[in-house]
């Protein structure tokens, strides 16, 4: 019950803060042309996105468990420092994430 009140709070606070410039939306990547199929041979690696790795890093944060974590990368948040960097009200904006863990990872600024 509480938990319904702080979210209908902060849908009420927040609700003109948002702006569609938020980290909240997932970007489009371009798709591939299929002229080209040729492959090229490097020796760069290639970093492979894992996100139950991601997940457990942000779980390092203090006051992050697994569920906030995975809604925090969900919402766009897939490093520590971009939820440490990120404004209170993105945050805030995040489902599982209350004012006492933005408090906490405010301190870590």
């Amino acid at each position: 019950m509480i938990s319904k009140f702080l979210s209908k709070l902060k849908s009420i606070l927040f609700k003109s803060a948002v702006t569609p410039e938020t980290p909240l939306k997932k970007e489009k990547k371009p798709a591939k042309s299929a002229k080209t199929k040729t492959k090229t041979k490097t020796k760069t690696k290639s970093k492979e996105v894992n996100p139950k790795k991601n997940i457990e890093t942000l779980t390092t944060l203090p006051g992050v468990g697994a569920k906030s974590a995975k809604a925090l990368y969900e919402a766009g948040f897939k490093t520590t420092k971009a939820v440490i960097a990120a404004d209170e009200k993105d945050l805030l904006a995040v489902s599982g994430v209350g004012i006492n863990l933005v408090k906490k990872l405010k301190k870590l600024k």
